[in-house]
């Protein structure tokens, strides 16, 4: 009651006064928006020249071919035309939103992340090179992205949990605390369910082996020609090879799939997967390791590496545990990627065309010389034609190795086991 009496006191005069302005202001607010898109004039900038794609469509039969605007901001930068037929403002193609960061305005604005702990991938760096640092030569590459596309890119320092678990996505990553994670493998299973991967940055020559201890006489605790059945074999978590594409890789001295096996979580919690896997191991509470088949190579301490592994510990190979399985391809469709995002996320479609671009340039090929990864990364004009590069120990399939177990190499056994 008292509400009505109030609007009753209110002069006609008034009301029809104020109606008059708000619908002023909002056709004012209309025209602007309008300008922006392209109904002031040819178009948003007011030079006549609309962007717009080359292809038209008359897609209501009414005589006239209608265009759609290809985004300014889209990354890569796309070829434009001029034309006078425009009848909508197409969204630019942008990042998707991050709580607390503030958007790109005019092009878009990626965050990776990227943990601390794998020499030449992901790094700290130590001065003089680096000021402690986020390294690597996934951060390398992603910004080297900025000189080949329209987009802006920053790497932070993550856990590798925040990005990928047991087998399932990483809380940080689902929840959107970032827009990708790098350097991930493009497994097989599981990673495919929750994510999906940018293109590779290095080839498909990361093969997985298998770890076992050596016994006083140094001999292994199993044999290369062990199917693994009844065995416990411990996971790297959140580390490729996954625990489920053990299923898919080949005994390389019976040319048998493993099985029968039952895979088992690290029984301590060190801060770091590779250095739980391993003391696991060691600890006797597994049989063997599921592991890259270079990853104790990776993780040999010497000048110039920021370690938060047990440098001691894996000191120990070819005395304390070797591999038994070495070159077990087949667990992943494609090599190292630079990002791994949610499903859905969009953000490859912002990268790949500007990874394709990086990959032909000569900054990609003096990043890969710089961290060590000429015979991994794709060659392009720039690489040397030497032919074709040595096949690294790890590579070789265990039936082709001439090492010895006390080498970290067991080949295979001279007789098959019973």
């Amino acid at each position: 009651q008292c509400l009505k009496a109030r609007r009753k006191a209110i002069p006609r005069w008034f009301k029809m006064r104020f109606s008059r302005l708000a619908v002023g202001f909002g056709l004012f607010s209309l025209t602007l928006w309008l300008q922006g898109c392209g109904g002031g004039g040819d178009d948003g900038d007011g030079d006549g020249n609309a962007k717009v794609t080359t292809t038209e469509h008359d897609h209501d039969h009414d005589g006239d071919d209608e265009t759609t605007m290809a985004p300014t901001t889209m990354a890569p930068t796309t070829t434009t035309t001029t034309t006078t037929h425009e009848h909508m403002c197409a969204p630019p193609l942008m990042e998707p939103p991050i709580p607390g960061v503030m958007p790109g305005l005019e092009k878009p604005k990626i965050i990776l992340g990227q943990d601390v702990d794998w020499p030449g991938y992901a790094f700290m760096g130590s001065p003089p090179e680096s000021d402690f640092e986020t390294e690597g030569i996934g951060k390398d590459i992603a910004k080297g992205l900025e000189s080949v596309c329209d987009i802006e890119v920053h790497v932070t320092e993550v856990r590798w949990s925040d990005c990928w678990g047991n087998a399932v996505i990483g809380d940080g990553l689902a929840a959107g605390e970032l827009h990708g994670c790098m350097t991930y493998t493009h497994t097989y299973g599981a990673r495919n369910r929750f994510c999906e991967f940018s293109k590779p940055i290095l080839k498909d020559n990361k093969p997985g082996g298998i770890l076992v201890q050596l016994d006083e006489f140094g001999d292994p605790k199993v044999t290369g020609d062990s199917d693994l059945s009844g065995k416990k074999v411990v996971d790297v978590v959140g580390w490729a090879p996954t625990a489920d594409t053990l299923a898919l890789a080949e005994n390389k001295c019976t040319k048998q799939r493993f099985q029968g096996y039952t895979i088992v979580q690290p029984t301590v919690n060190t801060g770091n997967a590779n250095n739980d896997a391993l003391k696991t191991l060691l600890d006797g509470d597994a049989d063997a390791m599921w592991v890259y088949a270079d990853q104790v190579k990776q993780y040999q301490c010497g000048p110039g590496v920021t370690a938060n592994w047990d440098c001691d510990m894996w000191a120990g190979f070819g005395t304390n545990f070797s591999y038994i399985q070495t070159g077990l391809f087949g667990h992943a469709q494609a090599g190292t990627t630079l990002a791994l995002s949610k499903k859905g996320s969009g953000l490859k479609e912002i990268l790949d065309p500007c990874i394709e671009r990086f990959l032909e340039t000569k900054d990609y090929y003096d990043i890969c010389v710089k961290h060590g990864f000429v015979n991994s990364c794709f060659p392009n004009e720039f690489f040397p034609s030497s032919g074709s590069s040595e096949t690294l120990t790890w590579e070789l399939p265990t039936d082709e190795l001439t090492t010895k177990c006390e080498d970290g190499y067991c080949p295979c056994p001279a007789e098959t086991s019973d």
